[in-house]
Protein backbone atom coordinates (compact mmCIF):
# COMPACT_ATOMS: atom_id res chain seq x y z
CA UNK A 1 0.00 0.00 0.00
CA UNK A 2 1.60 3.72 -0.55
CA UNK A 3 1.60 6.12 1.57
CA UNK A 4 0.50 9.45 0.49
CA UNK A 5 1.10 11.49 3.64
CA UNK A 6 4.59 11.74 5.61
CA UNK A 7 6.01 14.65 7.67
CA UNK A 8 6.28 16.83 4.96
CA UNK A 9 2.42 16.80 4.26
CA UNK A 10 1.10 20.38 4.34
CA UNK A 11 -2.47 19.85 4.92
CA UNK A 12 -5.69 22.05 4.02
CA UNK A 13 -8.91 21.57 5.52
CA UNK A 14 -12.12 22.67 2.56
CA UNK A 15 -15.13 23.33 4.59
CA UNK A 16 -14.81 24.53 8.11
CA UNK A 17 -17.94 23.56 9.41
CA UNK A 18 -18.83 21.22 11.91
CA UNK A 19 -16.88 18.31 10.60
CA UNK A 20 -14.29 19.82 9.35
CA UNK A 21 -13.13 21.57 12.65
CA UNK A 22 -13.67 18.41 14.04
CA UNK A 23 -11.33 16.62 11.60
CA UNK A 24 -8.78 19.43 11.55
CA UNK A 25 -8.33 19.73 15.73
CA UNK A 26 -7.76 15.57 15.14
CA UNK A 27 -5.85 15.79 12.82
CA UNK A 28 -3.74 18.17 14.71
CA UNK A 29 -3.60 15.97 17.64
CA UNK A 30 -2.27 13.24 15.62
CA UNK A 31 0.35 15.54 14.65
CA UNK A 32 -0.18 16.85 10.93
CA UNK A 33 0.62 19.69 9.76
CA UNK A 34 -2.44 21.56 9.16
CA UNK A 35 -1.88 24.90 7.54
CA UNK A 36 -5.16 25.81 6.86
CA UNK A 37 -9.05 26.14 6.11
CA UNK A 38 -10.97 27.12 3.67
CA UNK A 39 -14.16 28.16 3.91
CA UNK A 40 -15.60 30.85 1.94
CA UNK A 41 -16.83 34.02 3.82
CA UNK A 42 -14.55 33.61 6.55
CA UNK A 43 -11.53 34.75 5.31
CA UNK A 44 -9.18 35.88 7.79
CA UNK A 45 -10.39 34.02 10.53
CA UNK A 46 -8.71 31.36 12.62
CA UNK A 47 -10.48 28.17 13.80
CA UNK A 48 -8.95 25.25 16.02
CA UNK A 49 -5.86 27.95 15.70
CA UNK A 50 -6.07 27.30 12.15
CA UNK A 51 -5.82 30.42 9.46
CA UNK A 52 -8.96 30.51 6.97
CA UNK A 53 -9.17 31.66 3.34
CA UNK A 54 -11.88 32.17 1.19
CA UNK A 55 -10.29 30.34 -1.73
CA UNK A 56 -8.12 27.65 -2.01
CA UNK A 57 -5.95 29.61 -4.41
CA UNK A 58 -5.67 31.71 -1.65
CA UNK A 59 -4.44 29.20 1.36
CA UNK A 60 -1.89 27.27 -1.30
CA UNK A 61 -0.28 30.87 -1.86
CA UNK A 62 -0.33 31.89 1.41
CA UNK A 63 0.78 28.51 3.13
CA UNK A 64 2.28 26.52 -0.13
CA UNK A 65 -0.21 23.49 0.97
CA UNK A 66 0.27 20.39 -1.08
CA UNK A 67 -2.81 17.95 0.41
CA UNK A 68 -6.30 18.70 0.94
CA UNK A 69 -9.46 16.98 2.83
CA UNK A 70 -12.45 18.05 1.99
CA UNK A 71 -15.52 18.27 4.05
CA UNK A 72 -17.91 19.88 1.71
CA UNK A 73 -21.64 19.00 1.66
CA UNK A 74 -22.82 16.51 -1.42
CA UNK A 75 -23.74 19.47 -3.63
CA UNK A 76 -20.64 21.43 -3.18
CA UNK A 77 -17.87 18.52 -3.36
CA UNK A 78 -17.84 18.21 -6.50
CA UNK A 79 -16.66 21.42 -7.19
CA UNK A 80 -13.97 21.35 -4.07
CA UNK A 81 -12.33 18.95 -5.50
CA UNK A 82 -12.02 20.63 -8.98
CA UNK A 83 -10.86 24.25 -6.74
CA UNK A 84 -8.15 22.20 -5.02
CA UNK A 85 -6.88 20.13 -8.28
CA UNK A 86 -6.72 23.42 -9.79
CA UNK A 87 -4.94 25.10 -7.60
CA UNK A 88 -2.28 22.89 -7.75
CA UNK A 89 -2.66 20.24 -4.89
CA UNK A 90 -0.84 16.72 -5.48
CA UNK A 91 -3.04 15.35 -3.39
CA UNK A 92 -7.08 15.87 -2.61
CA UNK A 93 -9.19 13.20 -0.32
CA UNK A 94 -12.94 14.09 -0.56
CA UNK A 95 -14.59 12.59 2.87
CA UNK A 96 -18.21 13.64 1.23
CA UNK A 97 -21.05 11.12 0.91
CA UNK A 98 -23.79 10.56 -1.22
CA UNK A 99 -22.25 13.09 -3.81
CA UNK A 100 -24.37 12.77 -7.17
CA UNK A 101 -22.78 10.46 -9.92
CA UNK A 102 -22.52 12.74 -12.85
CA UNK A 103 -20.71 15.45 -10.20
CA UNK A 104 -17.92 12.87 -9.44
CA UNK A 105 -17.48 11.47 -13.36
CA UNK A 106 -16.70 15.41 -14.24
CA UNK A 107 -13.99 15.39 -11.45
CA UNK A 108 -12.62 12.00 -12.04
CA UNK A 109 -12.22 13.75 -15.88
Amino acid sequence: MAIFCDASTRLLVQGMGNTGRFHAKLSIEYGTRVVGGVHPGRGGQTIEGVPIFDTVSEAVKATDANASEVFVPAAGAADAVLEAAAAGLDLVVCITEHIPVLDMARAKA
